[in-house]
C-alpha cells in the first residue's frame, strides 16, 4: 500500500486501514497485488439488532449511490456479534435498500451477485457495523488470466505475496518446478514486468462511486500501462511431470503481456538440470499419496534432496497446505511464515542451499559459534584432566 502512495497505513481485521485521495485509490485498485478488497467506507455504527441495521440502512442516501438504474450485490462478513450470519446481514441490508428507494421513487434498483454495477460491502464485528463500497468491484484474487485451472489451483492473490515474501527483483533466474496451472508463474511474470494485477479488468468498482472521475482516471491508466516491459526469455520458467498442467499453464500466461517469454517443459521435477544461483517457489502437491503411489512424506524428503543436490546457491520456497509435511523436507528452514489460501491455514518455508565453499563456511560459523556457547568443548588433542 505504501509503495502505490497509501498513508496513515494501520492495522486492521484482516487487513490494513490506509488514507488516499481518489486518484491513488483507483491506481491502488487498479494495481495491487495481494489484497482482496480495496473498500471505501461510507458509514460505521453500532449494530446489537438486525431490527437497527434494517433501520440505519434505510437512512443512507441510496439514491445517489445506487439508483434505479444501476444492480447491486452484498458482501457481508460477521464476528463475535449478535447478528451471527453473514447472509442474514446482507439480507437486511438488502431489503433497507430497496425499500428506501421505492419509498422514494416507486420502483427498486435489481440485485446482480456476478457481475453488480455497484458493489458493497458489509462487516460486522463485536457488534460495530462498518457499511463500505467495494472499489475493487470483485474480489481482486480474480486476475482474468487464469480461464483453464487444474485442481486445488493456489489463490492468485496468494502466489503474489508468495513472490513478494522471495524478495525476488527479477535480477537471477525464477523457477517453479511444480507449476501446474501456472499461477506463482503468471504472478512473478506480472511483478517482473509491472503488469498491473487488474490489467485484464475492462471495469472497476469505483467507476461506480458518485464522485468517479473519468477524466483523471483515464489517462493515469494509460501511464501505469505504459510501464509495462518485457523480460529476458527463459528468465522465468516452469515444469511439471504433467502434459495437461503445461498446456494449462502455457493458454493462462498466453493472456498476459510477454507471457510467451516464459519457458515451460514437462518434466518431473527430479530430471531437470541443475538450477544453480537462483530463486525456487513451488506449492506442491499434498495428497496422501502422490500420483497414488509414492506416499507424500517420501515425496517431500525426495524434493529436500533435489534442492539440496541439484540447487547449490539457491533459494528454495515452499508452500504447503499441510504445515507438519515440513518436518519431512529433511532441511533446516531459514524461517516459516503463515500464509492463508482460502480455508487453509498454510505455511511458506524458505531454505537458502549453499555452495560448496559458502557450506563449508557456514559449518565452520556454526561449529564456532556453538563452541562460544559451551566454553567446555574441548580443542583436539587437548589434555582432559
Amino acid at each position: 500500500m505504501a509503495e502505490l502512495g497509501a498513508t496513515d497505513i494501520e492495522p486492521g481485521y484482516r487487513g490494513v486501514h490506509f488514507k488516499a485521495d481518489a486518484l491513488t485509490m483507483y491506481s491502488i485498485a487498479y494495481q495491487a497485488r495481494i489484497p482482496t478488497r480495496i473498500l471505501a467506507p461510507i458509514d460505521t455504527f453500532d449494530c446489537h439488532s438486525d431490527r437497527y441495521l434494517y433501520k440505519r440502512g434505510t437512512e443512507m442516501d441510496w439514491m445517489s449511490l445506487i439508483g434505479t438504474d444501476r444492480t447491486f450485490a452484498i458482501a457481508a462478513s460477521v464476528s463475535g456479534s449478535h447478528i451471527t450470519h453473514s447472509k442474514y446481514a446482507s439480507l437486511k441490508l438488502k431489503d433497507a435498500i430497496v425499500d428506501s428507494i421505492r419509498d422514494q421513487v416507486g420502483s427498486r434498483p435489481d440485485v446482480d451477485r456476478f457481475n453488480p454495477d455497484v458493489s458493497i460491502n458489509l462487516h460486522i464485528e463485536n457488534n460495530r457495523a462498518t457499511v463500505s463500497l467495494d472499489a475493487s468491484g470483485r474480489s481482486m484474487h480474480r486476475r482474468g488470466y487464469r480461464l483453464d485451472a487444474l485442481e486445488a489451483p493456489i489463490q492468485e492473490t496468494v502466489a503474489a505475496a508468495i513472490v513478494r515474501m522471495t524478495e525476488w527483483k527479477g535480477d537471477k533466474p525464477f523457477m517453479d518446478p511444480m507449476c501446474g496451472s501456472g499461477t506463482i508463474l503468471a504472478e512473478a511474470l506480472m511483478a517482473a514486468c509491472k503488469i498491473p494485477a487488474g490489467y485484464l479488468h475492462k471495469s472497476f468498482g469505483f467507476e461506480a462511486f458518485p464522485d468517479f472521475d473519468a477524466w483523471a482516471w483515464g489517462p493515469q491508466r494509460k501511464a501505469i500501462d505504459a510501464a509495462i516491459h518485457p523480460i529476458e526469455k527463459g528468465l522465468i520458467s516452469g515444469s511439471d511431470i504433467d502434459s495437461k498442467a503445461i498446456g494449462t499453464a502455457r493458454k493462462n500466461l498466453s493472456r498476459l503481456p510477454h507471457g510467451s517469454l516464459v519457458n515451460l517443459k514437462q518434466s518431473d521435477y527430479a530430471d531437470l538440470p541443475p538450477f544453480e544461483g537462483g530463486v525456487l517457489a513451488t506449492n506442491p502437491p499434498y495428497g496422501i499419496r502422490i500420483s497414488g503411489r509414492t506416499p507424500v512424506e517420501e515425496f517431500y524428503k525426495e524434493l529436500g534432496d533435489f534442492f539440496k543436490q541439484k540447487c547449490a546457491g539457491s533459494t528454495a520456497y515452499i508452500y504447503v497446505g499441510k504445515p507438519e509435511l515440513l518436518k519431512t523436507v529433511g532441511l533446516r528452514a531459514t524461517w516459516k511464515k503463515e500464509l492463508v489460501n482460502g480455508a487453509l491455514e498454510g505455511r511458506l518455508a524458505r531454505y537458502d542451499m549453499y555452495d560448496g565453499q559458502r557450506e563449508k563456511d557456514r559449518l565452520r560459523r556454526e561449529a564456532q559459534e556453538a563452541a562460544a556457547v559451551n566454553p567446555w568443548t574441548l580443542k583436539p588433542n587437548s589434555d582432559s584432566r
